[in-house]
């Protein structure tokens, strides 16, 4: 028998990436967030937004299409629990979504929330040392009642293990993207030395004056030092000293 605590572990290696330990991309991490939530939180329905940079277009996640719905809608509005914690990086206790203070503060969002079915909402920040990167949104019914205070600790937990994974994706994309970019660097460079090579030597001229005249033609024709570079080491661009 699967014990809590057992089930919560499970959930941890999950969104971590499983046995293979291999990193979630955001969308698919939001989105085991948010199917993994409801039954690990005792609540009806779980909401995820992240952006992992100001500019970037927040993503949402829900695990069923009501909370999908919810989360874009708010998104478009700008309003509700999950918008308040993203900018303030404070979690939000839990609150009747039906009571005149909800919606006051979510004209728009609250009536929306108990049309589908919500009777309640607690949100908590995604957190890392920068700034807030999203928000863990708990919609409970009214079978459900008020979210408790001990989902709301292990929903604060769930958020933050989630900002350090959506982190370490962005890390390894940016190193990723770096690998490439001086690879790419590497491999033209040697091109160019070797087309440098190729002209000192028909031309019987110094790989200072091979290089001038690479570089005359590139600009002369506004293309790309290393695709130049290319053409004369495969033999498809003959270059004169006259170019």
């Amino acid at each position: 028998m699967t014990t809590p605590a057992q089930r919560i572990a499970d959930v941890f290696v999950e969104l971590s990436g499983g046995s293979a330990g291999t990193p979630l991309e955001a969308p698919e991490l939001l989105a085991r967030l948010a199917r993994c939530g409801p039954p690990l939180l005792g609540v009806h329905a779980v909401g995820t937004v992240a952006a992992l940079d100001d500019r970037a277009e927040p993503q949402v996640a829900g695990s069923d299409d009501g909370a999908q719905l919810l989360k874009q809608e708010a998104l478009k509005w700008q309003e509700g629990p999950g918008t308040e914690t993203r900018r303030s990086g404070r979690p939000l206790p839990s609150i009747a979504l039906g009571s005149r203070a909800a919606l006051r503060r979510w004209p728009r969002y609250a009536p929306r929330a108990l049309e589908l079915g919500y009777t309640h909402a607690a949100a908590f920040p995604l957190r890392s040392h920068e700034r807030p990167l999203g928000a863990l949104v708990l919609l409970s019914s009214p079978a459900d009642g008020p979210v408790s205070e001990e989902a709301g600790t292990l929903a604060q937990s769930l958020a933050d293990f989630t900002a350090l994974a959506l982190i370490r994706e962005r890390e390894l994309q940016e190193s990723r993207t770096l690998s490439s970019q001086l690879e790419h660097a590497l491999v033209s460079r040697v091109i160019i030395e070797q087309a440098k090579g190729v002209l000192a030597n028909s031309h019987g001229i110094t790989m200072d004056a091979a290089f001038a005249l690479l570089r005359g033609y590139a600009r002369a024709h506004r293309r790309r030092l290393s695709d130049v570079a290319h053409e004369v080491v495969d033999g498809r661009l003959r270059l004169g000293t006259e170019d």
